[in-house]
């Protein structure tokens, strides 16, 4: 198994488990919680491959890959209850989910030959697309579009980050783990220490 493949198998396997986290969230059934392992787990690195026009999409080449995001549902179907606030390690199953998926979108891009701005973008998009249709789908506000988090623009530095390492000639498991890193300590930091980005105010009233 390549790296890339290794790394777009535990980034669907732990978007997956988030899907089926927001589903016991919202008690739904354990097709409930298949639909919603598949589309979270899927989603990110679909827009990914039908953006770069890969043929065939990952999960249609490797069927597999559906077959994890099954597991996950049946297993958090028959455990979420043990775990006394799904919602908090919903948030930090996402945070890692979104680092690995960050540096597997930019591997793939990589791999291709995409010009870094594009480079940057897949991982922006394999890390962020799967939980904002799980968000949507579920009537959520999204986690990506959360007041001032560090979500989008984590995945923005941790893929920016892996791109520069690529740059400077550094080996392929050093620039992936770059972009795992920076973007996981940079969430991590949103949802341990507050680290917020301004947000837009109003300007106060002239007198």
């Amino acid at each position: 198994m390549s790296l890339l493949t290794f790394l777009d198998y535990t980034s669907v396997l732990i978007f997956a488990l988030t899907g089926a986290l927001v589903a016991s969230r919202a008690q739904l059934d354990l097709v409930g919680f298949a639909f919603l392992a598949a589309l979270t787990g899927i989603g990110g690195g679909t827009v990914r491959d039908v953006l770069l026009d890969r043929n065939p999409i990952f999960w249609m080449e490797q069927p597999a890959y559906l077959g994890v995001t099954t597991f996950a549902a049946v297993f958090v179907f028959f455990t979420a209850h043990l775990v006394e606030s799904r919602y908090r390690l919903l948030l930090w199953t996402d945070a890692v989910a979104l680092g690995v998926a960050v540096a597997a979108g930019l591997g793939v891009a990589l791999a291709a030959g995409q010009p870094p701005i594009i480079v940057v973008l897949m991982g922006i998009i394999t890390g962020c697309m799967g939980g904002l249709m799980r968000d949507v789908v579920c009537a959520q506000v999204p986690l990506v579009l959360k007041q001032g988090e560090l979500y989008v623009s984590a995945a923005f530095l941790g893929a920016s980050a892996g791109m520069c390492a690529s740059w400077l000639g550094f080996a392929n498991i050093f620039v992936l783990v770059t972009a795992v890193s920076v973007t996981v300590i940079l969430r991590a930091g949103s949802l341990a220490f507050g680290w917020k980005l301004p947000i837009y105010g109003h300007l106060p009233p002239k007198t």
